[in-house]
């Protein structure tokens, strides 16, 4: 394995950290809502492709309320893993899940960057994995706060990348057409003016019906 060989569903895992309402009043990085719509998007994209996904979260009950339903809804039959350490690398069961993937690439989203972010991926990298941060993916409390953190990460030897590269690395090659279809309808529902011009693709160049909904 190395960082450079692109990402597959063969060689990854998606890990999303703390995406909760507590945490998300503190970001202040990014919009949120276009933060949710992100993160939404990634797991959409795991799902697509059969990636092993895994949520946690932390103190859920006591303060940071309960992930996003629209996140969970993705993956229904996936049960968070509830921790009460900011770091996720210092709770057993956590660590044990990552590693029950056989996988050595970690694709983590987190809340909040500098924080519930950067104490894991430091600490996987230590460990041997190799770490993908989705900086679009991830708020930190400022856009110093979040910055800064993945400066830290990449010098740590992390590499950055967004939700919509995942996205196209696993899809890769269009003629896939086992997902072709499900990668484009992802597209346009969440990537913006990218959708926007698949719509217009299929409707005034290639003559398809306009979509209703």
């Amino acid at each position: 394995m190395s960082i450079h060989e692109l990402i597959d569903p063969k060689n990854s895992t998606l890990i999303f950290i703390d995406h909760q309402p507590q945490m998300s009043f503190g970001v202040a990085n990014i919009d949120r809502q276009q933060l949710k719509n992100n993160t939404v998007a990634l797991a959409k994209a795991g799902k697509i492709f059969n990636v092993p996904t895994i949520y946690t979260s932390v103190e859920t009950e006591s303060f940071s309320g309960y992930i996003w339903p629209e996140l969970l809804a993705v993956h229904p039959e996936i049960k968070p893993i509830e921790r009460t350490s900011m770091n996720s690398w210092e709770d057993k069961a956590f660590v044990e899940a990552v590693k029950a993937t056989g996988r050595k690439k970690l694709i983590i989203s987190a809340l909040w960057t500098e924080v519930c972010l950067t104490f894991p991926a430091l600490m996987a990298l230590k460990e041997g994995f190799e770490v993908y941060v989705v900086t679009d993916t991830s708020g930190g409390t400022s856009v110093d706060a979040h910055e800064r953190a993945i400066d830290r990460m990449v010098q740590a030897g992390a590499v950055p990348v967004t939700w919509q590269q995942v996205l196209l690395e696993y899809q890769r090659d269009w003629a896939r057409k086992e997902t072709y279809d499900a990668v484009m309808d992802l597209v346009r529902e969440h990537s913006g003016a990218y959708g926007m011009g698949v719509d217009y693709a299929y409707t005034l160049v290639h003559k398809a019906a306009p979509r209703t909904k």
